[in-house]
């Protein structure tokens, strides 16, 4: 493809997008403009629901004045993936899943809802020091990946329910 069919390809490509009513969650008239500090995000239970919360916290940003609250469910599962014919368990893949809902305050109304799913994994061939380290942040990594995955569907639908 040359020079110039290409320059035609991604002008005709942003002219569909502008056509079609396409406009950026984050421009001037988006509808995420207006969400950092509105949603008050439900306190965490554990260490994996309080690294989750504060990936979300980082991406919305802490509440203010809340007129949403979001809640969340967590469900984690540790599969053994790479196990040595001497039956010596060499890798860990970690599998997350988390439900969450967002709830307008004043009228005690579900706006959005959903459930985002994930994974990580870990090695486990170290010293016991290093294997926990590494699990710690497997989990880690894992609460940061469903956040941004519940970020990115609240900020896909925020036209619908951010006003």
């Amino acid at each position: 493809m040359s020079l110039s069919d290409r320059r035609t390809f991604l002008l005709a490509a942003l002219a569909t997008l502008g056509g079609c009513g396409f406009q950026p969650v984050y421009g001037p008239s988006g509808s995420a403009r207006g969400l950092m500090g509105r949603i008050e995000i439900a306190a965490p239970t554990d260490k994996n629901g309080f690294n989750l919360v504060r990936r979300l916290e980082e991406r919305l940003g802490q509440p203010e004045a809340p007129d949403f609250a979001l809640g969340f469910v967590l469900e984690l599962e540790e599969d053994e993936v790479g196990i040595t014919p001497s039956q010596t368990i060499t890798r860990y893949s970690l599998l997350g899943n988390a439900r969450f809902t967002l709830t307008e305050l004043a009228s005690d109304t579900v706006v959005a809802s959903g459930e985002v799913d994930n994974f990580t994994s870990y090695a486990a061939t170290g010293t016991t020091v290093s294997t926990l380290a590494a699990e710690r942040d497997a989990y880690a990594r894992l609460m940061i990946i469903l956040a941004d995955q519940i970020v990115a569907r609240l900020l896909a639908t925020s036209q619908d329910w951010a006003g």
